[in-house]
């Protein structure tokens, strides 16, 4: 006899791109784009009723095994204290027969601290995974957190592989330090990239900052001149571009590493060296190694390593709950432009 499947698919995290290829693996198990059109219900909880689920879950296959109904923002009508609407719900789950596979998205965040990691919703205590761990294989829960920043050279790997291509070592770190987390970002970078080599060579990381670097370390440059010309009103609305295409955690990775370069560079530039041994030592692009050694002049040694410091502090608030990053931020220009 085969084993059955599960029928309640329970996806939780903040990787979108994790998240939809879970999806698209699910309709591609129902056979050709066609029939799986013809086979999945997409349904936003936050509009859905109780009836509109059930309605879906219910409806038999239509020349396939099961039916597909994924529910975004799964548990938008049954958070709260709706006991009642929480119970039917829970009703509706253990009713559900084996010719259909509802997929449950719920937005949420592994966060990490010193003793442990959690979910912010989805914990062990939440009334849906409780019922999930009673259910035994009627349910199956899948972690879709982001990618952490010391994993994301390693994801990116992985997904060069996936697609066929091949990354140099530093060029996928390299990509990594420029998209941060951002799962999406780095899945359109990968594959222009890949395009741009044609899957013939591997991509090295002057391809990346050629391709990818090049309007993010503009905006970049535009903030750390601005610091260094202590013009807080142009500081803080490069900071701002920064933030419309960034969340305050990948921005923290890409101004780190900026500053950090910075502080290699100084003490090239301390040591007699000029824009070439920057490049050479550091393994930079041309346009950057000037940049860079331009810019690292325009700061004391000392006040790069107190800024360095200021930055380390920033990434520890971020990841405990204290200032937010955009405010850390704006801080932290204030006080330098001043």
């Amino acid at each position: 006899m085969a084993e059955e499947k599960p029928i309640v698919y329970i996806l939780r995290g903040d990787d979108s791109t994790k998240t939809g290829a879970l999806i698209n693996q699910f309709k591609a198990e129902l056979g050709d784009a066609e029939m799986a059109g013809l086979n999945t219900n997409s349904l936003d909880g936050a509009q859905a009723s109780l009836e509109d689920i059930r309605s879906a879950a219910l409806s038999m296959p239509f020349l396939t095994e099961r039916r597909l109904v994924i529910l975004q923002n799964a548990l938008a009508r049954y958070e709260g204290k709706k006991n009642e609407e929480r119970k039917k719900f829970l009703e509706l789950l253990d009713s559900l027969p084996q010719t259909t596979a509802l997929v449950l998205v719920v937005e949420d965040k592994l966060v990490t601290k010193r003793d442990g990691s959690y979910w912010e919703k989805l914990s062990a205590r939440h009334w849906l995974i409780k019922w999930a761990k009673g259910a035994g294989g009627r349910a199956w829960i899948k972690d879709c957190a982001l990618p952490t920043s010391r994993e994301m050279t390693g994801w990116v790997q992985r997904k060069v592989k996936e697609l066929g291509g091949e990354f140099r070592a530093d060029a996928a770190a390299r990509l990594a330090e420029y998209v941060g987390t951002n799962t999406q970002r780095a899945v359109q970078e990968i594959t222009k990239l890949l395009t741009y080599v044609n899957y013939a060579k591997p991509v090295t990381a002057d391809d990346v900052a050629l391709l990818t670097a090049q309007d993010q370390e503009g905006n970049i440059f535009d903030l750390v001149d601005a610091i260094g010309e202590r013009n807080g009103c142009k500081a803080l609305e490069a900071l701002q571009i920064l933030l419309e295409t960034n969340d305050a955690m990948d921005l923290f990775g890409m101004i780190a590493r900026q500053f950090r370069l910075l502080l290699e560079a100084r003490e090239i530039i301390d040591e007699g060296g000029d824009a070439g041994q920057v490049r050479n030592d550091l393994n930079l692009h041309p346009y950057v190694a000037r940049k860079i050694s331009t810019q690292a002049s325009r700061f004391t040694m000392p006040k790069l390593e107190e800024i360095y410091r200021r930055l380390l502090k920033i990434d520890l608030d971020m990841k405990t709950g204290g200032m937010p990053g955009d405010v850390a931020f704006e801080v932290l220009i204030a006080e330098l432009t001043l």
